[in-house]
């Protein structure tokens, strides 16, 4: 397993990787993400698996596809933020796959189908919105309600991939009851806990918010301080209090400007417009909201000192997650694994608010870094994250029918 396991991380490696910083640009729709998902193509052809992809090209490679019974997934996302980690997605596709190949080497038989699973744009970071191919495959979007979004350089989703719309609804994950991510930690709960593998109990609500500025364009210099309807000092100012709310009006809130787009862009003028986007997340949905509107009417205040005029528009908001704690439960109660809650969205948060039984297993990240080139697992650690995610799904594909929650994926 330690072969296969190396060998997989080192046909990844290369991909999209930049010379310069050492991070990841594995955009959706790009060269790199298509290199990537040529590569589980052929791994799965490797080990037999049956392909299915919907028209957006979530993709699930199935063990034993015409077997009887609710479906179990497993896997993650290939795709990155800008310059982000090599973990933050693949690791929990490439666990996947070496889980099938340990399964099948303790001789497990599954007497249910079970998928390595792919989701498109989970990271949101060409298209804005977060967990894109599972919110389709799960009918959480509507195709209509997103083909018209476009990306930094102007390209239509629509455009990108025509194909979708000929699909129609996706059938990609008709039938599965149980979804297992397998995901490197996003922080250092694990290393303080010294442990190598966790579960999770559930992901906060969070989102992202666009704050449009307008102003009015004029010269850096000729213009005096007092004439001015500068909108980078209404962002400025907004920036600030959104950071100040967060340490200080909602415990454990967390607050982060960190796009901002500004026209026309030059040095010597005063821009016309300034657009940012805020990514809130807090414990509860209550102070998620209190904490939005807080920010937004600090921005409308020092709008109207400013002269300028601010418009805060939702682009992708998502509630309070909580994992099925059954589907871990038979495992990590003898493997004394901690438990512990993410503030990073995930695919399984989607499925979980669609009624699939969802579970998340975490694999520590000795740097708590992630979002960055600094993202890193041992090795040693995931091989144990193999070995849990082995554990967990062997039950579920050979023990008796969970049966299917009301809103499963149908």
């Amino acid at each position: 397993m330690v072969d296969d396991l190396e060998r997989m991380w080192a046909d990844l490696r290369p991909v999209g990787r930049s010379a310069a910083s050492g991070g990841y640009l594995r955009q959706p729709w790009t060269t790199a993400e298509a290199e990537l998902r040529a590569w589980f193509v052929e791994q799965a052809a490797a080990r037999g698996l049956v392909m299915e992809t919907d028209g957006v090209g979530n993709t699930v490679a199935w063990w034993g596809p015409d077997l009887p019974g609710e479906r179990v997934v497993t896997g993650s996302h290939l795709d990155s933020v800008l310059d982000g980690g090599a973990y933050d997605g693949p690791l929990g596709v490439v666990s996947a796959l070496a889980a099938v190949d340990l399964l099948r080497e303790r001789g497990v038989v599954p007497q249910r189908p079970l998928g390595v699973g792919v989701l498109v744009e989970e990271e949101g970071s060409r298209f804005g919105l977060a967990c894109l191919g599972s919110r389709l495959a799960t009918g959480a979007v509507a195709w209509a309600d997103v083909e018209g979004l476009v990306d930094r350089d102007g390209v239509r989703l629509g455009d990108l991939v025509p194909g979708a719309a000929e699909d129609g609804p996706s059938r990609l994950l008709a039938g599965v009851g149980t979804f297992v991510e397998l995901h490197v930690e996003q922080g250092r709960a694990l290393v303080d806990l010294g442990a190598a593998v966790g579960v999770a109990s559930g992901i906060w609500p969070h989102g992202r918010w666009r704050l449009d500025v307008t102003g009015t364009a004029d010269h850096a210099g000729t213009t005096r301080m007092e004439d001015r309807a500068d909108p980078m000092l209404t962002y400025a100012a907004t920036a600030l209090a959104a950071h100040e709310q967060a340490r200080l009006a909602a415990p454990d809130a967390r607050a982060t400007f960190g796009r901002v787009e500004v026209a026309p862009n030059g040095t010597n003028a005063i821009p016309s417009r300034v657009t940012a986007w805020l990514d809130a997340r807090c414990a509860s949905e209550e102070a998620l909201a209190a904490l939005v509107a807080g920010v937004s009417e600090h921005a409308a205040s020092r709008a109207e000192r400013d002269g300028t005029t601010v418009t805060v528009t939702p682009e992708s908001v998502s509630g309070a997650v909580t994992f099925e704690p059954s589907v871990v439960a038979p495992v990590a109660g003898a493997r004394r694994w901690p438990v512990l809650a993410t503030q990073a969205g995930h695919d399984a948060g989607v499925l979980a608010a669609a009624g699939v039984r969802s579970a998340m297993l975490f694999v520590r990240n000795p740097t708590g870094v992630s979002h960055s080139p600094a993202e890193h697992a041992e090795t040693a650690d995931c091989l144990a994250g193999v070995e849990a995610l082995a554990d967990v799904l062997a039950p579920l594909v050979t023990g008796p029918a969970t049966g299917r929650g009301t809103g499963a994926v149908r």
